[in-house]
């Protein structure tokens, strides 16, 4: 099959991404002892019969450390996907749906997937909300529960160990955050810890943070959860708490709410609850409403999927959106 290809060298992988030119290219960084791995080849080789323009890459990631190293490749499977040379995505992980809705959204998009694209006002904007979406927050691969790689493993230990109370985003789940944060802050490397909105740096200022005992003072007291709750939702006008964001929904009924909220043509803000499970739990009993997706206007709890539904068929809920009843 001419568009699935594997490349065994460096110089091979470039060559690849050079012909592709424009075109999707759809590299996945493997090991041959691994049987999930052995799994995703078989989907990646269905998919290049159906997208005869997308090449479909297999690359041995302990065979050819200068790519993974180059790519901060931690884990396998991994894929990244790119467009003129330039890496547009990512996907961790053995997940086939996702792979297919990706390259299936990429192979037609002249765009990165609504990342860039989007401008970078837009961007930096939500990185704005996100760093300052707690006292103290850690942008690393994985979750406070399940770091992703020994440098996130090691921070939020020390975190823990003295007693920092803080959240954390897993920046492999959003390409857009994790590039467009580098940039952001001038700091091209992950774990990054921010206090009060404000840079406090990597995994070595962390360890020598902890080592003068300057650790507590620099990270603020959390605050009660009932404050951050509230504060989170009223980030915006209009907050929707929901199993994913704006662009990826990852259950049904967010895909369902959004579909209704894009068509009502008002600005709102998601909050993706996945990532955080403080407010997961906690928004559950301040709201006394037990399930997701959640809909906020003003710091008012509107309801789930079948209240906006019926504000929807009532003709209510573009005044509803907009405050206005």
């Amino acid at each position: 099959m001419a568009n699935f290809v594997e490349a065994t060298s460096q110089r091979q992988f470039e060559d690849i991404l050079a012909k592709a030119g424009k075109c999707l290219t759809v590299v996945h960084f493997q090991a041959a002892w691994a049987p999930q791995c052995v799994h995703m080849n078989e989907v990646m080789a269905e998919l290049a019969k159906e997208h005869a323009h997308t090449t479909f890459v297999k690359l041995e990631a302990e065979a050819v450390p200068e790519v993974s190293e180059k790519y901060e490749i931690s884990s396998v499977p991994t894929f990244l996907f790119f467009k003129a040379g330039e890496r547009v995505d990512s996907l961790d992980g053995a997940h086939a749906p996702e792979l297919t809705k990706k390259v299936q959204r990429l192979a037609v998009s002249g765009s990165q997937a609504g990342a860039v694209e989007s401008g970078p006002a837009d961007l930096n904007q939500r990185l704005k909300k996100l760093i300052n979406a707690a006292p103290c927050m850690l942008f690393m691969k994985g979750s406070s529960q399940e770091p992703r790689c020994g440098f996130s493993r090691q921070i939020v230990g020390l975190l823990k160990t003295h007693n920092v109370q803080f959240s954390s985003f897993d920046i492999l789940s959003d390409e857009e955050v994790r590039q467009g944060l580098k940039i952001f802050s001038n700091w091209p490397t992950f774990p990054q810890l921010y206090a009060n909105g404000e840079l406090v740096g990597g995994l070595d200022i962390v360890k020598e943070l902890a080592e003068s005992g300057e650790l507590e003072n620099t990270c603020p007291k959390a605050a009660t959860p009932e404050h951050r709750l509230k504060s989170v939702i009223n980030q915006s006008p209009v907050m929707l708490f929901m199993k994913g964001n704006k662009e990826e929904a990852r259950c049904g009924f967010s895909r369902q709410i959004l579909e209704l909220m894009n068509g009502a043509g008002v600005e709102y803000d998601t909050f993706d609850i996945l990532q955080d499970e403080e407010v997961r739990q906690g928004l559950k009993t301040y709201s006394n409403w037990p399930t997701y997706p959640q809909l906020y206007v003003k710091g008012e709890l509107i309801g789930g999927l079948d209240i906006v539904k019926e504000l929807k068929e009532s003709g209510e809920l573009v005044s509803v959106l907009k405050g206005e009843s």
